[in-house]
């Protein structure tokens, strides 16, 4: 068998398995494997063969994870918590307060500057692990 179609059952096997991950990773280096192929199918020496499937490889593997993060869609926001009436046990000097919500203590930031302290507020947003609070319960 000769080198270009070893190169080219590789290439096959790795865009086959891609199928079952489903990250266009495994597409990236079957793709710079297949070209690898193209290379020995040429006459490149094994050598030239490698720099070329590695380099491209490499390459590859970076545009297709750049390309992911730029059509990556944020995860939902949580919607069951908004509304829903928190307890502040304490006031930090910043702003922020530790509130009691859910059976434990969470971090929190007022929704905006004009929002009075109170004992009891709502949850307005979530950014990440911090409640954002407001004295208004928000409109479902």
């Amino acid at each position: 068998m000769s080198t270009e179609w070893i190169w080219w059952i590789a290439a096959a096997v790795l865009i086959g398995a891609e199928v079952v991950t489903g990250t266009f990773y495994l597409v990236a280096i079957g793709i710079a494997v297949a070209l690898g192929g193209v290379a020995a199918w040429l006459g490149a020496g094994l050598p030239l063969q490698f720099g070329i499937a590695g380099v491209l490889g490499v390459a590859l593997t970076i545009a297709a994870h750049r390309w992911r993060l730029a059509h990556a869609t944020p995860p939902p926001q949580s919607a069951l918590d908004v509304g829903q009436a928190v307890r502040v046990q304490t006031w930090n000097p910043d702003g922020t307060a530790r509130v009691a919500y859910r059976g434990s203590t969470w971090d929190a930031e007022l929704a905006g500057p004009d929002v009075p302290r109170a004992e009891t507020l709502y949850i307005v947003a979530m950014r990440g692990s911090v409640l954002v609070i407001s004295d208004r319960k928000p409109s479902s």
